[in-house]
């Protein structure tokens, strides 16, 4: 043996003893502590506990109808798509396997908070620059980062996810859930915009009771918003928590929970959807999308919102009309009720297909 120490020889340091994570009292106050699921590597157990009651671990976004998604756009090695509204990646990460060798993903997010961690989460299940293109823009831009990129004749396939992410919605910072006491953001992209806190303290009463009745379907619209515009001109909304009680104190006495608790998910849509600007995007997205894709190129849009839903569906019957697409979807995709049972937020669901044509008239 030779004088040196080589690294086979040498005595293996021991790994340092971890506790199991616990909670700081009985009854935390902070949302990291209440949910140790937040880091996932930390406490796999609680995460296993919570997957198997049916729920969505805090801080995490279980993708779906991930199998239908994959039937209808069959990504193949070679090809290169794009997916819109990347969020956690659990689309993305499916379709990436699919592509492989030789595939390419464009991955788009307008969410400078959750963007990084996606791409960071992807890079590290081995999918580096030659795989996956990750960029930070709203899903309206595809038109122009396709340009960025150098993929001008387009992609084969588009996915758009438009729904509120996991990770959004339970992060009480990010102001969207009206669970949890939090500042009233509600805004996609942080870095842009006015927040909805803002955006509640400019409001006359016959600008939100209509955004109240189109983002949220809201039949008490009217005096929902002049309740709030109320309270909003005396400096009352300033968190998610002030928001919901005026909504709660609103409302007729004879109002049950469950239509309560209805009415303040509505009106937390409504808002978010006005905040974002949701629809315009939306729109703006569907205008260039045919540009978007090869001949014969699929998209796959899933909504969660009627008004989402109707100008999805508008959008594909008309270019069946004039040819811009072959073949759509005759029937709104929903999931099946055991993806419904195993994951809630599945429920309002719908998704809608298209082919474009070989050649555009």
């Amino acid at each position: 043996m030779s004088e040196s120490d080589p690294a086979e020889f040498r005595p293996s340091s021991p790994k340092p003893f971890r506790r199991r994570v616990r909670y700081r009292g009985t009854h935390p106050r902070k949302f990291e502590e209440k949910y140790k699921e937040l880091d996932p590597e930390r406490d796999p157990e609680t995460i296993a506990k919570v997957v198997a009651s049916g729920k969505t671990p805090a801080g995490q976004h279980r993708p779906i109808l991930v199998g239908e998604i994959l039937r209808f756009l069959d990504p193949k090695p070679g090809e290169r798509g794009a997916d819109v509204t990347c969020g956690y990646g659990g689309h993305s990460e499916a379709i990436l396997e699919a592509l492989r060798p030789g595939g390419r993903l464009l991955a788009l997010d307008v969410d400078a908070v959750q963007l990084p961690r996606t791409e960071a989460r992807l890079r590290g299940l081995g999918y580096g620059e030659d795989s996956l293109v990750a960029k930070r823009s709203n899903y309206a831009g595809l038109a122009n980062v396709l340009e960025q990129v150098g993929w001008n004749d387009g992609v084969d396939f588009v996915l758009a996810d438009l729904g509120l992410s996991s990770m959004q919605i339970d992060d009480p910072a990010r102001g969207f859930s009206y669970k949890h006491d939090g500042p009233l953001d509600m805004r996609m992209n942080p870095e842009r915009g006015v927040s909805a806190k803002t955006w509640l303290a400019g409001c006359r009463v016959e600008k939100l009771a209509r955004a109240l009745a189109v983002g949220g379907d809201e039949p008490r619209a009217e005096s929902l918003a002049g309740a709030l515009v109320d309270a909003g001109a005396r400096g009352m909304i300033e968190t998610t928590g002030q928001l919901r009680r005026i909504i709660e104190g609103a409302l007729p006495r004879h109002v049950d929970d469950e239509e309560r608790k209805i009415t303040v998910a509505r009106v937390f849509q409504a808002i978010r959807i006005a905040v974002n600007e949701e629809f315009s995007a939306l729109e703006a997205f569907l205008a260039r999308l045919p540009s978007c894709l090869r001949a014969g190129g699929r998209v796959a849009i899933l909504s969660f919102h009627s008004g989402e839903d109707r100008r999805v569906k508008q959008h594909f019957r008309s270019g069946l009309r004039d040819g811009t697409y072959r073949r759509i979807v005759q029937d709104v995709i929903r999931p099946h009720p055991a993806e419904i049972a195993d994951n809630p937020r599945a429920a309002p669901a719908k998704l809608r297909w298209a082919i474009r044509a070989a050649e555009m008239t």
